[in-house]
């Protein structure tokens, strides 16, 4: 397996250090995550944060385990949380290496103590594994202490112990503890393969402090609960390999399910079948692209992807999660993320799942947006684009796997209700206007930030990528009809089609840029130079001729390049902000507006070489030029093995926003597979004209 390694240079340097953040996830929507430092800086940091309601409901139920090492009376903390006005205790000094490889390690070493930490994730189970191998080199005997940091918190607040609603009834067991969380019906085990378990005086560790969320004007201080403390034993010059094993669930119900006598073969079986379906994720995708060559930064990307796949319960099938650590599973991340996380690596199953999930909850003919993250709350549909990504989704999914069969069954009825209902007109003012284009309310695109209710980028009207959407959409209706209902109905569509691309290229082509307008509202114009143009060149149907796609992908590139993807907004423009920092507010206003964007690339690179015929060179020189600063230098930056969401607008472009995106990964990804190594899906040929 590859390895991310950080040494005593680096850990050494606590500015960069503690902006290095691991991530390990466990296909529910749970995570595990932290700092290089083991020094939680988000209120989204823990060692268990579980989906109580897979993939959302998220809570934090364990945020650390701080280690001491006991010789005689002197205590040696390994460990260190950060306050207000110090990071207190010193342990983080005592850390000489860490290493992902593939699973978040920590070494410790001091007064002749060595100590491993490494920390795994059981696929599909909101639990985690805490694996310790300690070294005693002392001529005398030492303890281990392991204090459990506990507390029971959605993951966007922070809890307060003088306004804490909840508690905890302590209730032994062989090696651990089983903590009911009164009055809620959720319990969490703590287990160890070693030692035993003494109760304590339940006190609180007050006021950690998350300087990310200071720094971003959120909540920031929180409490956590102390039940008690694990003790280990080890004697002198001894060797000791041990876990502590956190599980949860409901009430004498999930937290059972794993025996009370947790041994480290169950402990190395449960590692050993992660490691493995690591191994085989890499494997296969190597197997199925031997376009690609083995690369140490490519083996990350493939296993980033997987992490965003998740299960969702409501449905029984899989979703994606758009981004970690807060996002939930988005429509329009998932169908932009389907390919690039489902479909060059071969997993047409989970690509299908996900169709299904967002078919289910179609609604006056739009896909939800977004499922929020709280128990029975209803979708959120306020998106013109979802609904039109899910077309391209169905469009690259036949592409790949050319079964017609399953899009007859499963979306045909779905897709044609789409149609009909965009004709005649749905909500949010969405409507086919009699020039043949889709008309819009503000806030329904991508760029949907608004500041105290006013939109930060309205685009009420038409906004140049929804047209290209709706004529992508269209001609695959018409593609479909043609294979399922016959000649009339493609023709109906085939004519909406081409009303449409003949109003585009009247009404959208700026003259004097040799470019496309961002947004256009009956007589008004929008000149914003936004990389929305790059998607009619980058979709499989294009309303615009090569001359034309050729003077897109010049604008966008000499405009709107910053170096991990494109900006929001041309630098020269007036309200081009080029730092996503400060204020919700502040950042907000910067996150459309100069903001650089890394799923962009995707769309750019798809563009940029189709106009360049995916000639030889230019593939060679989009690698070098485009791709690998992102996928050689930032893999190993913020979160680590990841890709982040966003970065700023200005230069060095430091990483903002989530350590892992969904469409980060994806895009970039699939573009390299399918453009820059020419690894084209199997059945494009037989699905797109050849005039496409």
């Amino acid at each position: 397996m590859s390895e991310i390694f950080l040494g005593p240079t680096t850990l050494s340097n606590f500015t960069r250090a503690i902006d290095c953040e691991w991530l390990i996830t466990n296909g529910l929507g749970g995570y595990a995550s932290s700092t290089a430092l083991n020094i939680h800086t988000r209120k989204y940091h823990g060692l268990l944060v579980a989906a109580l309601n897979p993939p959302v409901k998220r809570h934090l139920l364990l945020s650390k385990i701080d280690e001491e090492v006991w010789v005689d009376d002197r205590m040696y903390p390994f460990y260190s949380q950060e306050f207000s006005n110090s990071v207190h205790p010193d342990g983080y000094k005592r850390l000489t290496g860490f290493a992902l490889n593939p699973f978040p390690t920590f070494h410790y070493a001091s007064a002749g103590v060595y100590l491993t930490k490494r920390l795994f994730m059981p696929y599909l189970e909101n639990a985690v594994v805490v694996s310790y191998e300690v070294l005693n080199t002392l001529k005398q005997p030492i303890a281990l202490c392991l204090k459990p940091l506990v507390n029971y918190r959605h993951f966007f607040e922070v809890t307060d112990k003088h306004e804490c609603p909840f508690s905890f009834l302590q209730k032994p067991k062989p090696n651990g503890v089983i903590l009911d969380i009164r009055p809620q019906t959720q319990t969490l085990a703590l287990s160890s393969t070693d030692g035993h378990y003494t109760p304590g005086e339940g006190t609180w560790v007050e006021k950690a402090c998350f300087r990310v969320d200071k720094s971003r004007g959120e909540s920031y201080l929180d409490d956590n609960y102390l039940p008690g403390a694990f003790f280990i034993d080890l004697a002198p010059q001894e060797k000791k390999h041990f876990s502590l094993i956190a599980t949860c669930g409901e009430t004498d119900g999930a937290t059972t399910s794993r025996p009370s006598n947790i041994t480290e073969d169950t402990v190395r079986r449960i590692y050993l079948a992660a490691v493995h379906r690591r191994t085989t994720l890499i494997r296969d995708f190597y197997q199925r692209n031997a376009e690609a060559k083995e690369e140490e930064w490519l083996n990350w990307l493939i296993l980033a992807a997987d992490s965003f796949l998740v299960t969702r319960r409501s449905t029984g099938t899989q979703s994606v999660i758009a981004g970690y650590h807060w996002f939930e599973d988005w429509g329009r991340d998932a169908l932009i993320s389907l390919p690039g996380l489902t479909l060059i690596t071969g997993r047409y199953g989970d690509a299908e799942e996900i169709l299904r999930t967002f078919k289910q909850y179609l609604n006056n003919g739009l896909i939800p947006n977004r499922f929020p993250d709280q128990e029975g709350d209803t979708p959120v549909y306020d998106s013109v684009d979802t609904t039109l990504w899910f077309f391209n989704a169905i469009l690259q999914y036949l592409k790949y796997t050319g079964n017609l069969a399953f899009v007859r069954k499963e979306l045909w009825e779905t897709l044609q209700k789409i149609i009909e209902e965009h004709i005649n007109g749905t909500l949010f003012g969405i409507r086919l206007d009699d020039d043949g284009l889709l008309a819009h309310g503000p806030r329904l695109t991508w760029m949907d930030v608004s500041i105290n209710g006013r939109p930060c980028t309205p685009r009420e009207g038409k906004a140049v990528e929804i047209q290209a959407l709706w004529y992508n959409a269209l001609r695959l209706m018409e593609t479909l009809a043609t294979e399922f209902e016959g000649v009339d109905d493609a023709q109906r569509y085939k004519a909406l089609a081409e009303t449409a691309a003949e109003s585009f290229n009247n009404k959208f082509w700026r003259y004097d840029r040799n470019c496309l307008f961002d947004v256009i509202q009956r007589d008004r114009h929008d000149f914003s130079l936004r990389p929305n143009q790059i998607i009619p060149v980058f979709l499989d149907f294009s309303m615009l001729d090569h001359s034309r796609r050729c003077q897109v992908v010049e604008a966008v590139w000499n405009e709107l390049w910053g170096t991990y993807g494109l900006r929001s907004l041309s630098k020269s423009d007036p309200k081009y902000i080029g730092r996503y920092a400060g204020s919700f507010n502040d950042r907000d206003a910067a996150y459309h507006n100069g903001t650089v964007w890394t799923w962009l690339l995707g769309p750019f690179i798809t563009a940029f070489l189709k106009v360049k015929h995916y000639d030889e060179d230019w593939r060679q020189f989009a690698f070098n030029q485009f791709m690998r600063p992102l996928f050689l230098e930032e893999t190993y930056t913020a979160g680590l093995g990841t890709l982040s969401e966003i970065y700023d607008g200005d230069s060095p472009h430091n990483p903002k926003g989530c350590i892992a995106q969904a469409w980060s990964v994806a895009e970039p990804l699939r573009a390299l597979l399918e453009d820059v190594l020419l690894k084209r899906p199997q059945y494009e040929k037989q699905v797109l004209p050849s005039s496409q």
